[in-house]
């Protein structure tokens, strides 16, 4: 029977009230109103006009196509290990892994492993098999290009596989389906039971004093759940529209792009300076 999930604060409202206590005392990133009310107006027309839905998110020729118990299980294994895909290496040398003819790099490295993995014979979706799976044998199931770099924070993610496969095979019969299936159909409690399971998942952090929390893989968990199942099923979540934008990867300087961030001068200078470090990095 599912359960109520309560806390005296939840995670999500934690994530709002850190974000609103961040934007107040920022010195170098602005959130101008009008750019926010801008970047949503060109956002909703460019969906409107392409047709987009949530039945757009199965039809990416690495992810699940059908909504499934096994679909769930791929999503937690690869948001739990979606996590800093950066490198400092030249293009040609960067961690790629080619499935079916065609090469892919950063997040969709991933996503490819774990496809190339499952057609290979390897239950890497399965709790039971990663939580005890051995170094060498992760290590060959995120392998790389011949000639590329080992994929980065390789060792991290082993670390989590094994406290997440740890969890679920002692409290959840080693299937996330089970702990989703405790969360009620709300994704405020979903967040709530990952964050509060998975240390891994507990993004916290310290600014200006204070404890500021951003739980962004555990709501793109709760949102890949949801759009894998289009709202319904195993995806229905009568809250959803309480989970938060979380700032992956590329929003920030999309976000820049529209006008709905700001930055200060000397944050643009150190931006400035890293890229040229990086790219002199790259040439050497």
């Amino acid at each position: 029977m599912p359960i109520a999930i309560r806390h005296f604060e939840s995670a999500v409202s934690r994530v709002l009230s850190s974000a609103h206590f961040i934007n107040t005392h920022s010195q170098d990133v602005f959130v101008p109103q009008d750019g926010v009310k801008k970047a949503a107006s060109q956002i909703l027309r460019r969906m409107q006009s392409l047709g987009y839905s949530t039945a757009d998110w199965k039809k990416h020729t690495l992810t699940p196509s059908i909504a499934d118990a096994h679909a769930v299980e791929w999503i937690f294994l690869v948001d739990a290990l979606n996590f800093s895909f950066w490198s400092d290496q030249p293009p040609s040398r960067q961690y790629s892994v080619t499935l079916d003819g065609k090469t892919y790099r950063g997040y969709w490295t991933l996503c490819a492993a774990v496809n190339r993995a499952l057609a290979e014979g390897i239950p890497i979706t399965d709790a039971r098999y990663y939580a005890v799976a051995s170094d060498e044998e992760l290590a060959r199931v995120f392998r790389g290009d011949e000639g590329t770099e080992p994929m980065p924070m390789l060792r991290e993610r082993i670390m989590v596989l094994r406290e997440v496969g740890g969890v679920l095979v002692e409290k959840y019969g080693g299937r996330f389906a089970n702990l989703l299936a405790r969360c009620g159909g709300s994704a405020s409690g979903l967040v709530d039971l990952v964050a509060a399971e998975f240390a891994c998942f507990r993004d916290e952090h310290e600014f200006q004093g204070r404890p500021v929390a951003m739980f962004k893989r555990a709501q793109i968990l709760v949102a890949d759940i949801w759009a894998c199942f289009e709202g319904k099923g195993l995806g229905r979540f009568e809250d959803i529209d309480s989970v938060t934008m979380f700032a992956d990867y590329r929003v920030p300087q999309a976000l820049c792009h529209f006008g709905a961030l700001e930055y200060s001068p000397r944050l643009w200078e150190h931006l400035r300076e890293s890229e040229k470090s990086l790219k002199q990095l790259g040439e050497a």
